[in-house]
C-alpha cells in the first residue's frame, strides 16, 4: 500500500481539492491579462508615410478643394503588391502623372522612392493609442514591438523562478510531499485536515503514526537521500523523461502564445477575436478529461496536438481577405492547444517521482515560460518570409505529438513515490491494487 490508497480513505477528490483549483483560478486569470494584454496595447494600426502635401497643418487648413484626398494620396504614396497604399516608402516627389491615369497602374519600381524619413499617419477609427503609434514601432522598428513582449516573457521566466522559490515558505504543501521528504507528523496532520474538510468521519482512528509508517515504509526510507534538480537527468529512464517533456512542453508554448499574442494577424477586429480565443481555451481545458481516462494519456496527447499543428499551417495558405475561414481555423487550433496542456499537465504529474515531482513543475515551468519567451521573437523572421513564424508554429506541435509516443502510458498506473520506482518502470494497475488496499487500510 502507499499513498494512493491513503489518499482515497481522506477524500480523493472532494471539498478540499475542488477548492484549491477555486482558489488558484484568479492568479492565473490575472497572469493570462496581462500576457495578452499587448494584443491591444501593442496593436499595429493601419499606416502610411506622413507627406507634407497630404499632412501638413497648413495645407489641410486651407484646403481649396482642387484635388481630393484621394488623389493627392495616389500622387504621393506608391501602391504595393495587393494595390493598397505602402506603409514603408513615399515618393521622392510628387507623381503628377498618375492623377491621369484611368484606372490602370503603371511599374512604380521605375519611380523614386524614400523611407517614411517624417514619420507616419496612423489609421486612430478602432485603437486611438498603442505603444506602436507612441514610439513609431513599424516598418524598420517592427522587430521592437516582439523584442518587447519577449522581453516581458522573459520577465516572468525570472519572476516565477524566484517567487516560485520564496513561495515555499508559506504555502502549504502537499501531504504527500511532507511525508516523503521526511516530515510525516506534519504529513499526518495535513491529511487530517484534508479528512476534515471533506467530511470523511472516524478519520482519527484511519489516520494514525503506525499506520502512516507501515503504509508508506518504503517511502520514508528513501526519503532519507536528499534530492537535487540534477536528479531529473542523474539516471537514464528520469532523463529521458525530462528532456521529452520539457520538449514537449516548450513546443507547445510556442505555438500556443504565437497564435494568441499575434490575433491581429487574423483580422482587424481583434477585440472579437480576443473574445472567441478566450472563451475556447476556457472551455476546452474540459475536454481531454473522458479520452484521458479511455484512450491514455499519450494518445489524448496526439489527438489535440496534431489538429493544432495542422490548422495554423493551413492558415498560412489561406488569403486574407477569407477572415471567417481564418479565424474559423484559429478557432480549432486555440481550442487544441488548450487541450493539449491540460493532456500533458496531467501527464507531467504522473511521469515523475513524488520526491522529484516539485523540481519537475519548476522545470515544466521553465520550459513553458522560455518558450512564451521565444514566441515573439519569431515574428522577427517575417524580414526573410512572411509564413516562416506561423510555418514554424506549425511545425513545432505536430513533432510533440510524436514525441509523446517516447514517453510511457501512465492511464491506471499507480504515481512513482521514488527514482527506484521510475528506473525499475513500476507498473501495476491501480484498481487491481484497491481490495487488498482497502483491507491494508483498515488495520489501523
Amino acid at each position: 500500500m502507499g499513498f494512493e490508497e491513503l489518499l482515497d480513505e481522506v477524500g480523493g477528490l472532494g471539498k478540499f481539492q475542488i477548492l484549491q483549483m477555486v482558489l488558484g483560478l484568479p492568479s492565473l486569470m490575472i497572469i493570462m491579462c496581462h500576457v495578452l494584454l499587448e494584443n491591444f496595447t501593442a496593436a499595429i494600426p493601419d499606416h502610411r508615410c506622413w507627406v507634407p502635401i497630404l499632412d501638413n497643418d497648413t495645407v489641410s487648413n486651407n484646403n481649396t478643394g482642387i484635388l481630393s484626398p484621394d488623389a493627392l494620396l495616389r500622387i504621393s504614396i506608391p501602391l504595393d503588391s495587393n494595390l493598397k497604399p505602402e506603409k514603408c516608402h513615399r515618393f521622392l516627389f510628387p507623381q503628377w502623372q498618375l492623377l491621369h491615369l484611368n484606372g490602370t497602374f503603371p511599374n512604380m519600381t521605375d519611380l523614386d522612392t524614400e523611407p517614411c524619413v517624417d514619420g507616419w499617419v496612423y489609421d486612430r477609427s478602432l485603437i486611438s493609442s498603442t505603444i506602436i503609434t507612441e514610439w513609431d514601432l513599424v516598418c524598420d522598428y517592427q522587430s521592437m514591438k516582439p523584442l518587447v513582449h519577449s522581453l516581458f516573457m522573459a520577465g516572468m521566466l525570472v519572476g516565477g523562478l524566484i517567487y516560485g522559490y520564496l513561495s515555499d515558505r508559506w504555502l502549504v504543501e502537499s501531504a504527500r510531499w511532507l511525508i516523503i521528504t521526511n516530515k510525516p507528523d506534519e504529513g499526518l496532520k495535513e491529511l487530517k485536515k484534508v479528512a476534515h474538510i471533506n467530511g470523511i468521519k472516524n478519520a482519527e482512528a484511519i489516520l494514525n503514526m503506525e499506520g502512516l509508517r507501515a503504509a508508506m515504509q518504503k517511502e520514508l526510507e528513501a526519503a532519507q537521500t536528499k534530492t537535487t534538480m540534477f536528479d531529473l537527468l542523474r539516471t537514464p529512464n528520469l532523463r529521458k523523461r525530462t528532456c521529452l517533456l520539457f520538449f514537449v512542453r516548450f513546443a507547445n508554448t510556442i505555438s500556443y502564445y504565437g497564435t494568441f499574442i499575434n490575433i491581429q494577424h487574423f483580422g482587424r477586429d481583434i477585440f472579437l477575436f480576443q473574445v472567441i480565443f478566450g472563451a475556447l481555451t476556457s472551455s476546452a481545458r474540459v475536454l481531454p478529461l473522458l479520452p484521458l481516462n479511455h484512450m491514455g494519456r499519450r494518445p489524448t496527447q496526439m489527438l489535440f496536438m496534431f489538429p493544432v499543428g495542422l490548422s495554423i499551417l493551413a492558415n498560412t495558405f489561406v488569403p486574407q481577405e477569407m477572415q471567417t475561414l481564418r479565424v474559423t481555423l484559429a478557432s480549432v487550433g486555440m481550442g487544441c492547444v488548450a487541450a493539449a496542456t491540460t493532456s500533458t499537465s496531467v501527464h507531467a504529474t504522473e511521469l515523475f517521482p513524488t520526491l522529484l515531482r516539485a523540481k519537475s513543475a519548476a522545470l515544466d515551468m521553465m520550459a513553458t515560460w522560455t518558450g512564451a519567451a521565444l514566441a515573439p521573437l519569431l515574428m522577427t523572421l517575417v524580414v526573410y518570409l512572411p509564413t516562416l513564424p506561423w510555418i514554424i508554429y506549425g511545425v513545432l506541435p505536430i513533432l510533440s505529438g510524436l514525441v509523446v509516443l517516447f514517453q510511457p502510458e501512465t492511464r491506471n498506473l499507480p504515481l512513482p513515490d521514488t527514482i527506484q520506482d521510475v528506473e525499475n518502470n513500476k507498473k501495476f494497475s491501480r484498481k487491481v491494487n484497491e481490495n487488498d488496499s482497502y483491507i491494508e487500510v483498515t488495520k489501523f
